[in-house]
């Protein structure tokens, strides 16, 4: 996931809009997110669905919004 171009930390928490503060299971989700941008991952099992999410590093390395609702877009509006 190595980027020229890396995260900013403000884009690093998702967008209220995509997974607000009240969601259940909220914290467990971002600490799912850091883990695996610590790690260098693309994405990580959310804990309760087990779903696989994009990390917003990844995302933010693709350049562009792919406007697919992504939880963790770094591109949106905070």
């Amino acid at each position: 996931m190595e980027s020229a171009n890396p995260l900013p930390a403000d884009r690093r928490a998702p967008a209220p809009v995509r997974l607000p503060e009240a969601a259940p299971g909220y914290r467990a989700i971002l600490a799912a997110h850091e883990a695996a941008l610590a790690r260098g991952d693309s994405g990580y099992r959310d804990p309760f669905t087990g779903l696989f999410v994009m990390t917003a590093g990844y995302l933010w390395s693709r350049g562009t919004c792919c406007e697919a609702g992504c939880r963790h877009c770094p591109y949106l509006d905070r």
